[in-house]
């Protein structure tokens, strides 16, 4: 079990929304739903304001960033060690805008999902490290907006394989909603 000292509680994580949001279309039966179906997570100016937001969109966790005027969607949580990445710094590397996993400081692009690393010749120590891809990492998923609401479309899981899928399905997926909102389980038993 973990020390009290290292317990935490996790937000509450529902569709990003906030009481004064008006939720015209949040709402659907779960016999209609479609894994592909655009769902709203909450209206334009808020993330403005923000800069970011998190949302439950068909039981995945999200974040939504709006960065240098565009939407960018993902998995919540971090393809290294399941990190998270709504608390993480969005940083430029190399031209491309990545956000910043906050425990282990590993760089995924906004736009593609592709985690990024520096690589060095070993046999060249003077050499300037360059920006590399390890490929795609993170599943990103489609942000469209409409008359000021934002909806996120998730990318089929089927097409391709996501590191990141690890830790947003199965056991280490983690949604804490309102009602449910408990101490961090004791993870000797996961």
């Amino acid at each position: 079990m973990l020390a009290k000292s290292q317990q935490f509680e996790l937000s509450p994580v529902y569709c990003g929304v906030t009481a004064d949001m008006d939720l015209p279309s949040s709402t659907q039966d779960p016999k209609t739903i479609e894994d592909n179906s655009p769902v709203y997570v909450g209206r334009e100016e808020d993330i403005k304001k923000s800069q970011r937001m998190t949302a439950v969109v068909h039981d995945r966790e999200v974040v939504i960033f709006f960065h240098k005027g565009e939407y960018h969607a993902m998995d919540i949580r971090c393809y290294h060690s399941g990190g998270p990445l709504h608390l993480g710094e969005i940083e430029d590397f190399d031209g491309q805008a990545c956000i910043v996993c906050p425990w282990h400081k590993y760089k995924i692009t906004l736009s593609t999902g592709e985690g990024l690393y520096q690589s060095i010749n070993p046999k060249d120590p003077s050499a300037v490290p360059k920006w590399c891809s390890k490929g795609v990492k993170q599943r990103t998923h489609t942000v469209t907006v409409k008359n000021g609401h934002i909806y996120v479309t998730l990318s089929k899981a089927s097409d391709f394989k996501c590191d990141s899928d690890f830790y947003a399905t199965g056991k280490f997926k983690v949604i804490q909603r309102p009602s449910t909102l408990k101490k961090v389980p004791d993870f000797k038993n996961i």
